[in-house]
């Protein structure tokens, strides 16, 4: 009952207050430089309460769905990858597209939402995301590096759902 009062009741300034714009800025620059090292595409989007229909799903649910929602699926190369920060839980999930996940282990992604996780709960928003990026970069950089004609299939700039 507790959890979904607050996800019914937690005002939207919240997230913001947390991620201002300031900080979305930061983090979209990470993202585009991030890009200019390999053929990854990061999505970036972090929501606050979650919509009545989907208080049922679990945070790996709702990111899947998302996924499909912000079209991080719909690249050339199949090589989308969607961080999604669920705040009112402090839930990470990071979700890879085929191409990528037949390379880079979920282990590997679980581990970077847990450092960001412990960053968050430590109240370092910027920090432990700006960490997270650098971390998928690494990951990337190693199994798709930037080579040839590397377009830019999805925004740079951060979501907020």
């Amino acid at each position: 009952m507790v959890r979904l009062l607050r996800h019914l009741l937690l005002p939207d300034w919240w997230v913001r207050k947390s991620f201002p714009p300031s900080a979305l800025e930061r983090i979209g620059q990470a993202i585009a430089g991030s890009e200019r090292l390999h053929h990854g595409e990061i999505c970036f989007a972090v929501e606050g309460g979650l919509p009545l229909q989907a208080l049922a799903a679990s945070c790996r649910a709702r990111a899947e769905e998302l996924f499909g929602l912000l079209k991080v699926w719909d690249t050339a190369e199949n090589c989308g990858v969607l961080l999604y920060v669920q705040l009112v839980d402090r839930d990470i999930e990071i979700v890879a597209d085929r191409g990528i996940a037949a390379r880079v282990a979920q282990s590997e992604w679980e581990a970077i939402c847990r450092a960001m996780e412990e960053a968050f709960r430590q109240r370092r928003f910027v920090e432990g995301t700006m960490e997270a990026i650098e971390r998928v970069t690494t990951l990337l950089a190693r199994n798709f590096p930037a080579e040839g004609v590397n377009p830019n299939e999805l925004p740079d700039r951060p979501r907020l759902l």
